[in-house]
């Protein structure tokens, strides 16, 4: 055995020694990045002036100037927006900001974005300079897949988060600024901003803070119209309409007059309206991308171009303006205290969506069928649409309601391979769910005296005329449904929400006086959804969904098409041996609900690789429908009639 002896000195020295090494090897600390003011509730001093030109059609480029005034020189940062108010996620396009140039007393000022907060932009102001002068260019999408395009040959939408920066350390309600757009030659507009003048092409609105600007988004085209949603009213509400062509312009007289049963039908429902003025921006179109997004006194809905035109083939996602319309109330002037921020670069919160969004989807979908948007019948089809998709997602097994309110951060809206297994934003149309089992309960245990409509009036129909946004968290939420009528509401609530189930809460359609089946034909509803996705929907049966030529679009999890080892992204080449056909492969369903009926029988193709699978599944075709049961009052007709 050896014996090792350290004198004291020795130990000290090799100590020494060894604490010098590992100094050394420390690894170089960044230099800290300049500060970042926090943002305080005081004016900011001056008016900020920004415009635009969205007059390069060929482009599609907006061509953005600035100019903020400044109190004193030294070190200043300005923001471009982050965070999506209505997107509920740090989602603004800062990668199409580009020719960024800072100009005060007409030298450039170099500039160095903040290596952290991104959205950041620092620099110095001169001695002697009073205001700033920012240009860049903003590089609309030109191709789908680059984002949403923006902007066509004959309609475009500015959206002013987009387009401007603003000061760091004030809130942005505090910041006032002009605004000023420059418009292609003729061409109309619809927008929530107030016009102060216009010469020539360009227009120049009143002073409004940086808050309502961002929030009041424009929609312009060659063909524009606008009509009066309230004839006569005190606070107007109009409908700005653009289109791809003039002739989809024409709206016939009932229609006109199902747009307006919908302003009365939110006011009979709320009590109250929170905005001076509200304007739908609607765009009939397929060449701007799609929208459907809310804000105060406005709102942006893309719907096919020939919404009016063919009224009778276009109801499915008729309720887009019924459920923006309805984020007025609920989202914008009733908003959850851990969403509200006061500027657009601090993190927002969306552990409420399922109010903010999921009683929106509610409210959507009865209005739009109080109002006439769609049918009772529509309605009803929709609504078990909705249900069964929620009642067959794998997903729940694993995860909550509430863990989805945070998809808009995690998936920020990217496809996913496994939609049925990871979910996404369920909070929209499970928190319908939840609704209507809180409207029919309330309906129940008040004999009918009480309803949801009354949460409503208690909970949106205050302060009247305002639209200062009104906070609220759980508790704000539990102690006005105890209002309406008492109940443990607080638990019924974070059961569904919170909570891990089997099944989608659907005791709101049994107390509605329905049921949901499927049976082996489709609603028309069904039918019209699968002719807009141009896909086949055998969701109920196989488990999957097939998009053009064949192309499996979504696979469900735990289904008989998914135990056979299918993959969203193949192609189905045969059925049984016989070339791919949509009917071909709904006759080959519909055979295996006789008792001897062999397994379905499917060439697949994926990539250079082609295989045979054979899918054991015997149910024969099968839909979901809503069904009467009888003798059980029908609560849902009532809840989807118009109010008188």
């Amino acid at each position: 055995m050896k014996t090792l002896f350290f004198t004291a000195s020795a130990l000290a020295l090799s100590l020494t020694f060894g604490a010098a090494i590992a100094q050394e090897r420390l690894p170089v600390q960044a230099p800290p990045t300049p500060p970042i003011a926090a943002a305080q509730d005081v004016a900011y001093p001056g008016v900020l002036k920004l415009s635009v030109d969205a007059t390069d059609l060929d482009r599609k480029i907006f061509q953005v100037r600035e100019t903020i005034p400044v109190a004193k020189p030294g070190p200043m940062t300005i923001l471009y927006p982050q965070w999506v108010p209505g997107g509920h996620s740090p989602r603004n396009d800062l990668d199409k900001l580009a020719g960024l140039v800072i100009t005060a007393n007409g030298k450039t000022l170099p500039w160095t974005r903040d290596p952290v907060a991104v959205h950041a932009f620092h620099f110095d102001v001169p001695d002697g300079a009073t205001e700033i002068q920012v240009s860049f260019q903003f590089l609309t999408a030109v191709k789908s897949d680059v984002g949403r395009i923006e902007v066509a040959d004959d309609m475009l939408n500015v959206q002013w988060l987009q387009l401007g920066f603003y000061p760091a350390g004030y809130y942005t309600r505090r910041i006032q600024v002009e605004p000023t757009v420059k418009l292609p030659e003729g061409w109309g507009f619809g927008t929530a901003l107030e016009k102060a003048s216009t010469a020539g092409q360009t227009t120049t609105f009143k002073t409004t803070t940086f808050e309502t600007l961002v929030d009041s988004p424009m929609f312009a085209g060659r063909y524009y119209k606008q009509v009066d949603l309230d004839p006569g009213a005190a606070v107007p509400v109009r409908l700005n309409i653009v289109a791809d062509k003039p002739e989809y312009l024409e709206i016939k007289p009932e229609q006109l007059q199902i747009h307006r049963n919908l302003v009365q039908q939110a006011y009979k429902l709320y009590g109250a309206h929170h905005y001076d003025h509200y304007d739908f921006l609607l765009a009939l179109t397929d060449k701007m991308g799609g929208i459907g997004l809310e804000h105060h006194r406005s709102s942006e809905n893309g719907v096919v171009p020939k919404y009016f035109t063919d009224w009778d083939k276009t109801f499915v996602g008729r309720d887009l303006l019924a459920h923006e319309y309805t984020h007025s109330w609920n989202g914008k002037f009733r908003r959850a205290a851990d969403l509200y921020t006061p500027t657009l670069n601090e993190p927002m919160r969306d552990s409420l969506m399922w109010v903010y969004e999921g009683q929106t989807q509610y409210w959507g979908n009865v209005l739009a069928s109080r109002s006439g948007l769609v049918t009772k019948q529509q309605g009803l089809d929709a609504l078990a649409a909705t249900a069964a998709l929620y009642d067959t997602r794998a997903g729940r097994q694993w995860r909550n309601v509430l863990d989805t309110t945070n998809d808009p951060i995690i998936a920020n809206r990217k496809p996913a391979s496994w939609t049925s297994w990871q979910r996404s934003e369920d909070y929209y149309s499970e928190g319908q769910l939840v609704w209507l089992d809180a409207d029919t309960l309330i309906r129940e245990k008040t004999g009918g005296k009480k309803s949801l409509d009354d949460f409503a009036k208690a909970f949106f129909g205050v302060e009247n005329g305002s639209y200062v946004v009104l906070t609220y968290d759980f508790d704000t939420v539990v102690q006005t449904l105890n209002g309406v009528t008492p109940y443990d509401w607080a638990t019924f609530l974070k059961t569904r929400i919170e909570g891990l189930s089997e099944h989608a809460p659907l005791d709101g359609l049994t107390r509605g006086g329905y049921k949901l089946v499927y049976t082996d034909t489709p609603t028309e509803y069904f039918k019209a959804a699968e002719t807009k996705g141009k896909i086949v929907n055998l969701s109920y049966s196989l488990g999957i969904t097939i998009g053009k030529d064949g192309v499996l679009s979504a696979v469900n999890w735990d289904t008989p098409a998914f135990k056979a080892g299918l993959t969203a992204g193949e192609t189905i080449v045969a059925v049984n041996g016989t070339a791919y056909g949509d009917d071909l492969i709904k006759d080959a369903v519909k055979a295996t609900a006789k008792a001897d009926a062999p397994p379905v029988e499917l060439l697949i193709k994926d990539g250079e690789r082609y295989r045979t699978v054979k899918i054991d599944y015997h149910g024969g075709l099968r839909y979901p429908r809503l069904e009467r049961i009888e003798g059980a009052p029908a609560r849902l007709d009532d809840i989807y009639t118009a109010r008188k």
